[in-house]
């Protein structure tokens, strides 16, 4: 379970509530630039980043990424620095929380044989739901860079997921120019606002987002605390960009939502009483069974395991 803490609250992980209409691709959310506060952005940043994830350059982010200075044309290339990436556990990792979390992980946390990832590939896709399926987390930062454009809108919630694909380095250096999102609403000082910011970065052009279990059936089930992630999963972010290990699959539906409650709570309860001193707990969970607009969600797929 990968959750993001906001100053107020810790969360879990990926969970479900619209909260805003979707936004026109390409528009900024209104008054979302000229809301920010100039001068304040570099205030409060490492009470708000964990992980390793990017502070230093957030405020010279803002400047960046604001929607009227990045050209569309920029970095439409191909861009690769994958290669430049390698997986990399963080303090967080499920490695470093399993002792203390008291899990099945032979149970909940295995690479399945072929034919099943192959069999959950075909069910996935029966529901209208794009599959890329890699060997390498490398290979699947790379899918993640060449599928959003240069110039596009992105937001993603917290992942585990992400981080040890070495996504967290890409958004901060930013090659292809993206609209970065996040790092607005961490520049923001103003409660008030963030918690604005947030509920609209729910409907960015681009959402990625860490899975906790893939049924072979192939639902996918997400689960959180606030909810503050995946609201953008049934129908607000113009894009939904899914990234999973192939650990996180289980045969049924019912064993998904048992691997949210077996293994990513208890996860994710140890890794938020290490950073914040505070246990959690699933108040949401969504299920995404199927997919009505095409090329919508895409799932990446690692025949790796990665996140919890």
């Amino acid at each position: 379970m990968e959750t993001t803490p906001t100053m107020e609250t810790p969360m879990i992980a990926n969970v479900t509530c619209l909260l805003n209409p979707p936004v026109r691709m390409g528009a900024a959310p209104p008054g979302f630039v000229r809301d920010i506060p100039q001068g304040r952005c570099g205030q409060q940043f490492h009470s708000r980043y964990r992980d390793g994830r990017r502070v230093h350059k957030a405020a010279r982010a803002i400047e960046r990424y604001m929607w009227d200075d990045v050209p569309r044309s920029a970095g439409d290339r191909m861009v690769n620095v994958a290669g430049q990436q390698m997986e990399r556990p963080t303090e967080y990792s499920a490695v470093n929380l399993l002792k203390d979390a008291g899990v099945d992980a032979e149970r909940w946390n295995r690479i399945p044989d072929e034919a099943t990832i192959k069999r959950t590939v075909e069910a996935i896709e029966a529901r209208n739901i794009r599959v890329i399926i890699v060997d390498t987390a490398d290979e699947a930062l790379q899918a993640v860079i060449d599928l959003i454009p240069g110039g596009a809108e992105v937001m993603n919630g917290y992942s585990t997921t992400l981080i040890e694909m070495g996504f967290d380095r890409v958004l901060e250096e930013n090659p292809k120019g993206w609209r970065d999102y996040h790092a607005v609403i961490t520049a923001e000082n103003d409660t008030e606002k963030r918690h604005a910011l947030r509920r609209k970065s729910v409907a960015a052009e681009y959402f990625l987002s860490g899975v906790q279990a893939i049924a072979e059936t192939g639902e996918f089930v997400a689960c959180d605390k606030t909810g503050s992630r995946t609201g953008a999963w049934p129908h607000a972010a113009a894009h939904l960009v899914l990234v999973s290990g192939a650990n996180k699959i289980v045969p049924t539906l019912e064993d998904a939502l048992r691997r949210c409650r077996e293994y990513c709570l208890p996860l994710e309860n140890q890794r938020a009483q290490r950073a914040y001193g505070i246990g959690s707990y699933i108040g949401k969970y969504v299920i995404l069974d199927r997919e009505e607009t095409d090329g919508r969600v895409t799932l990446i797929l690692i025949r790796q395991p990665l996140g919890y």
